[in-house]
C-alpha cells in the first residue's frame, strides 16, 4: 500500500544513499557506502562558486571491512563534494571506527569516535544504513555456514529483539530459534 496522496508541492532537495555488501576472497567483507545531496535549483556558495541545480552538494562515500563478528577491521571515508574545502580533511578519522563492533552499543561508540567536531554530520547518519547492510549481508552467510555444519545456536541469535518480526515471543523466533522463544 502506497503512501497517500500529498498535498500540491514542489522538489527543493534530494538526497540519495546507496549501500552495498560484499563478499571479499580473504573472508573479510566490505561495505560501501555513497551519500550524495543535490538541490533542484542553483546557488552560490562561498567556497565552490555557483553550484548549479543537479550539482552534487554533498557526495561522500564510506568503506567498513568488517569480519564475520562485524568487527570493523578497516574504514576509509572520501569526501569528493562538499559545500565548505575544510570537510575533506575529516576522512582520516574514520579510522577511528577501527576495532568497534556493531552491536550493542553501536551509535554511542561511534559518536565517541567520530561524532561533533571530529566527524561529519552526513557520514556519520550514512553508517547507520551501512550497519544494517552489513547485517543483511554478513548474517545470512554465516548462518548458512553454520547449519551446514550442524553448529546449534550457543547464545540467543543477535537479531532476535530487534524488530516486531524477530520479537522473542513472536512466530518468527518460533519457526527459527525456538529454543530462544519466550511465548506461551
Amino acid at each position: 500500500m502506497p503512501l497517500s496522496s500529498p498535498a500540491a508541492r514542489k522538489e527543493l532537495h534530494l538526497r540519495q544513499v546507496e549501500v552495498r555488501g560484499y563478499q571479499r576472497e580473504d573472508g573479510l567483507w566490505d561495505i560501501e557506502g555513497r551519500l550524495v545531496d543535490t538541490k533542484t535549483y542553483g546557488f552560490d556558495n562561498f567556497d565552490r562558486g555557483r553550484i548549479e541545480a543537479g550539482q552534487p552538494i554533498h557526495q561522500m562515500m564510506l568503506r567498513l571491512t568488517l569480519d564475520d563478528e562485524l568487527t570493523i577491521i578497516d574504514a576509509e571515508a572520501v569526501t569528493e563534494e562538499s559545500p565548505y574545502h575544510v570537510c575533506k580533511a575529516v576522512g582520516p578519522n574514520f579510522a577511528r571506527l577501527k576495532g568497534i563492533r556493531i552491536g550493542a552499543g553501536w551509535r554511542r561508540q561511534v559518536q565517541a569516535a567520530v561524532g561533533g567536531a571530529e566527524g561529519c554530520t552526513h557520514l556519520v547518519e550514512l553508517l547507520g544504513p551501512m550497519a544494517t547492510t552489513a547485517y543483511q549481508t554478513i548474517w545470512p552467510v554465516v548462518a548458512r555456514k553454520r547449519e551446514a555444519a550442524g553448529q546449534t545456536w550457543k547464545s540467543k541469535p543477535k537479531t532476535i529483539d530487534t524488530c516486531h518480526a524477530y520479537a522473542s515471543d513472536g512466530p518468527v523466533v518460533k519457526r527459527l530459534w525456538p529454543e530462544f522463544y519466550t511465548g506461551s
